[in-house]
């Protein structure tokens, strides 16, 4: 067995885990979630649920990796000998799968717009071109499957290349060019003419939307924003050491996954009612709206290209943690077996993501329950798969570990570690039962 990889500094660990976060979900999902469901009620309690609920599980996960010092299904074999606990670790690993599965594919539609976007910077642009590219794009199976393919290679890359040869590199400077392109663009976007309405739009509240199935999908919303539930922030603390300050790593990564969120807000929501765009335009929000309105703007297709180098960059930091969970449960620490984990679990990952790659052409009208292959992955995970994963952790970190344990992992019994296990042990489990209820029942 090789020597277990570690870390090569904190701030490597935080931007990491910062990127799982980040990613689609703050870029892609964020926006149109937020505009399908009423803008600043939906931010309000996506910051809540952050913070009261996602917050504690985050940490309860970073806990239970760090002292189990495996993967997930190991850390719950390790931390819990001869109980079923280890079941949930297999539900994040197939959690993973799926979520990887769609997020594959639309990192295959901004693969597809990226190029595109370098075509019309140096080619020159047509303002008809935006009409029906979207639809256009994810009905193509050759061009859908292609870029998800070659999507999935990048992710495959740089996780066979480990810890800090891959993961840990790769986040070091994707992250800081995200957030300095995040910047740029809210600065481009809140300096148009009627973006006042975009802001208005983001804080100001519209209690309409206050209600259970809002709740929900928030708080959805915050799981899927952190990737807590499925077991990718207990398969990136197990590579922490044990000076690490897991509250600190913690809130770093939240206020990080939050601003990151306002920040995509700032960029797209002024922009769209500056050009008379729809909010609620649902998931094509960045690849119908965004286009039209980029090339409505001077030096329009640089800012477009810009714009999706960042979605990708987002995407791949969130793809590598969700990539990882999978090759870390199948080399069991065996690091020279790494490389063909990586091509193995990936080649899985793709296929498993072909029904969605194509639920937008040739599999348009099969539905399962009502949706799409794409609309049924993305159910599974954030309605129901990461909370249920959620309220697991909060009652093993909760109830089963021991005070002693959560404290010596925690830096103690003071302030902070009381604070989280009274969260984790009462309002999270809690949380989620009644927004659960709730959305039943409403």
């Amino acid at each position: 067995m090789s020597n277990r990889e570690n870390w090569t500094s904190k701030i490597g660990f935080i931007l990491a885990a910062a990127g799982s976060a980040v990613g689609l979900g703050a870029i892609w999902k964020f926006p149109y979630m937020a505009g399908t469901n009423g803008g600043s009620i939906f931010i309000l309690l996506f910051i809540l649920s952050t913070f009261i609920i996602g917050l504690p599980i985050l940490i309860a996960e970073f806990l239970i990796g760090r002292r189990g010092q495996a993967d997930v299904v190991s850390a719950f074999r390790r931390l819990a000998p001869g109980t079923a606990w280890p079941i949930f670790g297999f539900v994040g690993f197939a959690l993973s799968i799926i979520v990887l599965s769609f997020y594959s594919v639309v990192g295959g539609w901004i693969l597809s717009y990226l190029v595109r976007s370098v075509s019309y910077l140096f080619g020159g642009g047509n303002p008809q071109d935006f009409g029906s590219l979207f639809d256009s794009i994810i009905a193509r199976p050759g061009e859908a499957l292609l870029t998800q393919a070659v999507f999935m290679f990048l992710t495959i890359w740089i996780v066979s290349r480990g810890i800090k040869g891959g993961i840990e590199r790769a986040s070091k400077w994707m992250m800081p060019m995200l957030f300095i392109f995040f910047i740029i663009l809210a600065i481009r976007s809140l300096t148009l003419d009627g973006a006042m309405e975009g802001i208005r739009f983001m804080f100001v509240p519209d209690f309409s939307y206050l209600n259970g199935e809002t709740a929900l999908l928030a708080l959805g919303m915050a799981f899927f924003s952190l990737s807590v539930g499925i077991g990718s922030m207990i398969t990136y603390a197990s590579y922490l050491p044990k000076d690490e300050n897991l509250m600190k790593s913690g809130w770093s990564v939240a206020v990080l996954n939050i601003v990151i969120s306002i920040l995509a807000g700032l960029v797209i929501f002024p922009a769209v009612f500056a050009f008379g765009g729809s909010p609620a335009e649902g998931p094509g929000l960045v690849f119908v709206v965004l286009p039209a309105i980029f090339e409505s703007m001077p030096l329009g297709f640089l800012f477009m290209l810009l714009f999706f180098i960042l979605m990708l960059f987002a995407t791949l930091t969130s793809s590598i943690a969700m990539l990882e969970i999978t090759v870390s449960i199948g080399i069991r620490n065996k690091y020279e077996r790494r490389r063909g984990a990586a091509f193995l679990y990936g080649l899985i990952v793709f296929l498993v993501g072909i029904p969605s790659a194509l639920s937008f052409g040739v599999l348009s009208d099969v539905k399962v329950f009502g949706l799409s292959f794409f609309d049924l992955a993305d159910t599974i995970v954030s309605k129901f798969g990461m909370p249920i994963g959620a309220f697991f952790i909060s009652l093993f970190a909760g109830y089963y570990l021991s005070r002693q344990i959560t404290e010596e992992e925690l830096g103690g019994s003071g302030f902070q570690a009381s604070a989280w296990r009274l969260l984790v042990r009462y309002v999270c489990p809690l949380a989620i039962i009644l927004i659960f209820i709730s959305t039943i029942w409403g």
